[in-house]
């Protein structure tokens, strides 16, 4: 079995002197493996990982969730952002590299006229919610899918503390976030043009901005776009995509492009600059310029190895042709866990776009077999779970092995639940968590 107690007790200390244990709630270990996931790791290059009890894993689970896109430490955009290091990542005057960003930002959009930069992809898509509500001067915003923890997108759950259940992860507190927020949120489902309609019906007068990602887990249907652009503009609603998900990883650029979905402001962060932090809001000229009416502004926006980094990623995005090869190899995947799946007789459902997959075990103890194959996996050498983040750096010798440990994973599995056994008793530690939950 594989010793991963250094990362154990790491964690374990980390959970006494930081809330949560970490500053992301998608890297608890609770969310993964609890009481044996490594937790911390000492290097990171390609597809591998190196733990602090020196295991060496192959990473075929998030990769960073989500942020590293051609892989880790990738040579080409580490190149770039040193030489940024060395000659000076902060200064009284402006790095160029924010207006050569800007360019090639609004050369592969050609609606946008105007960028802005954050850091990071919540903070981003609070500048764009503040933009659009100046510009519109309404404040009711109705949205659709995750947006990150800001008041704006979390006041959602002081109307009904489930609103954000199918758009992020149960269980969200809003907590701290002031109660005068209450009703100025609304949730509608992806592909939901009826429920869309009711809520503009309901609000009409009063609704200043629509938000949703460009894509969830599935395709959008065209009456679903064709209704939010159309009512959008004939109410002069600010119309709002969030791309920090689905960017860069089906196309060069937003995925609203390959929808022929025209927004008033997309975001991008996560995967735009592989690991570096950076995010962009990119819009049309009319509405970009409200943001001088009201106060946006932060000195850490302003660093030059986010753009950089940003320049040297998408550069090689394109260079490179990286989303065909994200396509190519996350669909290899999805198709291995359909294939060992019918093998072996499990019954699971598969969701989501080739880049980023995800499958769920269909019967009564699902995070139970969750766990397990986490467990499994781990001893076989990989980061794995039930989710694929395809990058850059995966190549078919990495998904060859892969799946050729998920087929004896799910060897086992198969065995215990049609022999009707309780997998509980397989696992070494506890079952992980699906939502929020307070950390002791």
């Amino acid at each position: 079995m594989v010793s991963t107690r250094k990362g154990v007790e790491t964690w374990n200390r980390a959970k006494k002197i930081i809330p949560g244990g970490s500053q992301l709630l998608s890297k608890r270990s609770e969310m993964f493996l609890p009481d044996i996931w490594p937790s911390y790791y000492k290097k990171a290059e390609g597809v591998e990982v190196w733990d602090l009890d020196d295991n060496r894993f192959i990473d075929m689970s998030l990769m960073g969730v989500g942020s590293c896109v051609l892989g880790y430490s990738d040579e080409d955009v580490n190149k770039a952002v040193k030489s940024a290091v060395d000659n000076g990542s902060m200064c009284t005057l402006n790095a160029p590299e924010e207006v050569e960003l800007a360019e090639l930002l609004i050369k592969l959009h050609p609606w946008a006229d105007m960028v802005r930069y954050a850091r990071t992809g919540g903070e981003a898509m609070s500048i764009a919610v503040r933009i659009a509500r100046a510009k519109s001067g309404k404040e009711i915003v109705l949205f659709c899918g995750y947006h990150g923890w800001h008041d704006w997108y979390l006041s959602s759950n002081l109307a009904d503390e489930k609103s954000l259940d199918g758009h992020l992860l149960p269980g969200l507190n809003p907590r701290g976030v002031p109660r005068n927020l209450k009703g100025l949120t609304l949730p509608f489902n992806y592909n939901d043009t009826e429920g869309f309609m009711k809520l503009i019906a309901e609000n009409k007068n009063h609704v200043g901005v629509v938000v949703l990602e460009s894509i969830r887990n599935n395709y959008p249907n065209k009456e679903f776009i064709e209704t939010i652009r159309r009512v959008t503009r004939e109410m002069n609603i600010i119309l709002v995509v969030d791309e920090i998900t689905a960017g860069f990883r089906l196309n060069n650029g937003g995925a609203h492009l390959i929808l022929d979905f025209e927004p008033d402001i997309a975001v991008f962060a996560k995967g735009i600059s592989n690991g570096f932090p950076m995010a962009a809001i990119i819009g049309k000229m009319d509405v970009m310029e409200a943001s001088q009416d009201t106060f946006i502004s932060s000195t850490y926006w302003t660093d030059r190895v986010g753009p950089t980094a940003a320049l040297a990623t998408i550069n090689k995005f394109i260079d490179e042709n990286v989303a065909m090869h994200l396509a190519s190899t996350g669909k290899k995947v999805m198709d291995g866990w359909k294939q060992l799946a019918d093998d072996h007789n499990i019954d699971i459902e598969i969701s989501g776009i080739d880049p980023l997959g995800h499958f769920e075990f269909k019967n009564e103890k699902p995070l139970v077999f969750k766990t397990l194959v986490t467990q499994l996996m781990l001893e076989k050498g990989f980061l794995a779970t039930n989710a694929f983040y395809a990058s850059y750096a995966h190549k078919d010798v990495h998904i060859g092995d892969y799946l050729s440990a998920l087929d004896l994973s799910f060897e086992l599995i198969s065995k215990i639940i049609h022999d009707k056994s309780k997998p509980e008793k397989y696992l070494n530690g506890s079952v992980c968590q699906s939502g929020f939950k307070r950390l002791t």
